[in-house]
């Protein structure tokens, strides 16, 4: 009798640890997905904070570039282009394992496309934050100079320095142009923040082909507020894409919506990655 009850005990318990066994293995956490997050110009990388916690705490690789000439970087500005831009952020991606979620805002748009067009098979996805997606050719000032619903350049806002070797946005109309909607904390970290920006890389074209950039799938998120890039030229841009545009979002923000809805940036990167 005993051994019976030994033996039913044994069979018991083999059930619950394999039961237990299973249960564990149902419950597998979506694969990590690996984000390079560029940001813009006047910008540097601290506007992805926010976004790159939420990103990280949800259990993925984040990597923000910080470009020649913004943040702490000294670069001299006469010595900066699109194209160091472009390799800066291919060094920062050279180091990842697998293929990345590439994110530009702004000004990064041209940069991420130039990057695609180099190493399209390292590249999952394009996102496009408010951003300047061009075809071959153009410039951002180019695209700009296209674009009479932004308070910017053709609304006389900004200042060329030393012919165009830096340029800069009115003191008074930096909050006002790139981000409005955030709270006061945000805009005063924005001016603290703003540096002039290197002219020469809003001046440079990029080369694009179907056979490479075209190839990378691309997703664009819309900023409905924006008065940097405006909804009608975003729609223009998307309406041109080389290789197409599969998916777009919107968020009813200003340009800078990261620092307006930082949780919702990072729940719809979460969203495009998986």
């Amino acid at each position: 009798m005993k051994k019976l009850i030994l033996i039913l005990l044994t069979v018991a318990t083999t059930t619950m640890m394999f039961s237990s066994c299973s249960k564990k293995n149902d419950e597998v956490k979506p694969v990590a997905k690996n984000y390079v997050l560029v940001h813009g110009a006047w910008q540097a990388p601290y506007v992805w904070d926010a976004v790159k916690t939420t990103l990280i705490n949800e259990g993925n690789n984040v990597t923000v570039v910080e470009l020649p000439g913004h943040g702490s970087d000294q670069t001299d500005p006469s010595t900066i282009t699109l194209n160091l831009y472009t390799t800066t952020v291919l060094n920062a991606i050279s180091k990842i394992n697998g293929k990345v979620i590439l994110v530009g805002h702004s000004l990064g748009g041209m940069i991420i496309s130039s990057v695609a067009e180099k190493i399209p098979a390292k590249i999952e996805k394009l996102v496009y934050l408010a951003a300047y997606l061009p075809t071959s050719g153009q410039s951002l000032f180019g695209l700009a100079m296209t674009d009479p619903g932004s308070q910017l350049g053709i609304k006389g806002n900004l200042i060329m320095n030393n012919g165009g070797l830096t340029v800069d946005v009115k003191q008074d109309q930096i909050v006002n142009i790139f981000i409005p909607d955030g709270s006061a904390q945000v805009q005063n970290l924005v001016l603290q923040n703003y540096r002039s920006e290197p002219g020469i890389p809003l001046q440079d074209p990029v080369t694009l082909t179907s056979a490479n950039f075209g190839s990378v799938e691309k997703v664009y998120i819309k900023t409905l507020q924006d008065r940097v890039v405006s909804p009608d030229l975003q729609d223009r841009m998307i309406g041109t894409a080389i290789g197409g545009v599969k998916t777009v979002y919107q968020l009813n923000t200003s340009h800078s919506a990261f620092l307006a809805k930082p949780d919702s940036v990072a729940m719809l990167l979460t969203k495009i990655g998986h």
